[in-house]
């Protein structure tokens, strides 16, 4: 598969941000930092466990923070902005690695190559234009993560926010998260219940480059 990015790529973070000098309080697992996701190593372009937005993308979630902290949860990101060489890892990982050791945890019923034509895994991604965030609730009680029904980053029909096969509760958590994101001017996807881009995002027509870190974005 051809990576042809028709689009414009830059290195510019002056339209970016901390998400957590943002929204105080957010807690942050940044996955493709760790090795714990679906490649199983750190991805290129994370340098550091930290959330960059567009300045919009992180006003908006900071209201959506507001509103979640009013009825006892914290949001919990898991990626936000994505450099464009991450995207290519995903991509090359694809198509040519042959590694399958984190299939049992991340993509358990499907075969490797049909992450592409499933939805999944593409050649471009919102994230990298800066607007996108992955994300879930954490409850202010009991210190845990809301129950979703699956867990972030689980490549099945599962993860589809309108999935039924889920207690009714799990069904709900997803709405609770899905209806603030929404009101807030977030957009979701079909297949993953913890996907959402900020509608009037300020870069449609950009995927950037620079990296994840802090250190990048005071240069």
């Amino acid at each position: 598969m051809e990576i042809n990015y028709k689009k414009r790529l830059a290195m510019d973070p002056s339209g970016f941000v901390l998400l957590s000098d943002y929204v105080p309080g957010i807690l942050q697992e940044i996955r493709y930092h760790s090795t714990y996701n679906f490649v199983g190593d750190r991805i290129d372009g994370y340098e550091e466990p930290c959330a960059l937005l567009t300045r919009e993308a992180a006003r908006a979630l900071k209201t959506v923070s507001n509103e979640m902290n009013a009825q006892g949860y914290r949001l919990k990101i898991f990626d936000a902005y994505r450099p464009a060489c991450a995207v290519r890892h995903f991509v090359l990982w694809g198509i040519e690695d042959l590694d399958l050791r984190m299939k049992p945890y991340f993509y358990p019923d499907l075969e490797k190559q049909s992450l592409f034509a499933q939805g999944y895994i593409a050649s471009q991604s919102s994230h990298s234009r800066g607007s996108t965030v992955d994300l879930t609730l954490l409850d202010m009680t009991t210190g845990r993560e809301v129950d979703m029904g699956s867990p972030f980053d689980l490549f099945s029909p599962v993860s589809h926010p309108d999935y039924r096969g889920i207690t009714e509760e799990q069904y709900a958590n997803r709405m609770l998260l899905q209806r603030a994101m929404v009101r807030c001017g977030f957009a979701p996807i079909d297949c993953e219940w913890w996907h959402f881009t900020l509608e009037d995002e300020p870069y449609p027509d950009t995927y950037f480059e620079f990296p994840v870190s802090s250190a990048y974005l005071k240069r």
